[in-house]
């Protein structure tokens, strides 16, 4: 089938996301240990000119190895690594032969001006500043723990529609941080608290700098309208939806699932505090470990 002539697999493991064509090359992507990232494998069946020139604008095709730029500070992870700014450096041999301090892997990624000798050499003084400068802020994106997080929504409402809340909690995943919010919605319907607490948590993803983010909640509606599976009849919820999928377009990934009841405590915790709060205020607390 033509179809299946032009069909490619989307590999997500962990942060990192890659593009395949054919199973084999995605089922050897599957890690051996437990600890490894978790892999989910999307097939698709047709790549637009202009998504294949943004998947090559944006990422390395054909690499022999790809990694997320967060996790490629691991001392020593590379050897012995030398400037070169696109063409063939010198031999090993010959660099080997040369006195110089030894250059650790991670130092060569976190020093801009390191980094600078990567990219194609520049004619002017104004260029040269304007290349540190990117490399600067690549930097500190680079040295940033942790990029990915995840969102546990809830509302809670006495009456539907009655006296309304809504609450979130917010994890980093390496686990260094957790936000707890709640906010007042006022006299509301119990799906517009749902959705208030969706909001409530993207908002502070954005807030705190996270790119990746998996959103659970237990109401069904709000996780099946957000993906686009089920239409939005009611004007209000039409809108508060739209919302949601402006910020959700702010990430680099994006995942929402329903969980029952039982595996939404914390976040039920927050919306029924937030009964106590008048319509838009505001409380959180924040654990640090």
């Amino acid at each position: 089938m033509e179809e299946e002539k032009n069909a490619f697999y989307v590999v997500r493991k962990g942060d990192v996301v890659g593009v395949y064509k054919n199973l084999s090359d995605c089922q050897a992507q599957v890690g051996s240990s437990v600890c490894d990232p978790s892999v989910s494998v999307f097939k698709g069946y047709s790549l637009s000119k202009d998504a294949e020139e943004y998947l090559t604008s944006r990422g390395l095709k054909n690499a022999i190895y790809t990694i997320n730029a967060a996790d490629a500070g691991k001392e020593d992870l590379f050897g012995t690594l030398v400037p070169c700014p696109f063409q063939q450096p010198p031999s090993l041999k010959d660099i080997t032969s040369k006195p110089s301090p030894p250059k650790r892997s991670q130092e060569m990624f976190e020093s801009a001006s390191n980094l600078e000798a990567f990219g194609s050499s520049l004619s002017t003084d104004n260029s040269r500043k304007h290349a540190k400068l990117e490399n600067s802020v690549m930097g500190q994106a680079n040295n940033r723990k942790c990029v990915s997080c995840s969102l546990e929504f809830d509302g809670a409402s006495k009456g539907n529609p009655g006296l309304s809340g809504a609450g979130a909690v917010l994890r980093a995943d390496d686990g260094s941080v957790v936000w707890r919010l709640r906010e007042g919605v006022g006299i509301a319907t119990n799906n517009v608290a749902e959705y208030r607490a969706v909001l409530l948590g993207l908002k502070q993803a954005l807030k705190k700098g996270f790119s990746h983010i998996r959103v659970q909640g237990d109401s069904k509606l709000v996780c099946m309208q957000v993906q686009g599976l089920w239409k939005t009849k009611n004007e209000n919820m039409a809108t508060l939806c739209t919302e949601v999928q402006a910020l959700k377009k702010q990430f680099l990934s994006f995942q929402i699932s329903h969980v029952l009841r039982d595996f939404n405590s914390e976040a039920d915790a927050q919306a029924n505090l937030a009964l106590n709060l008048a319509n838009g205020e505001v409380a959180e607390s924040c654990d640090h470990k």
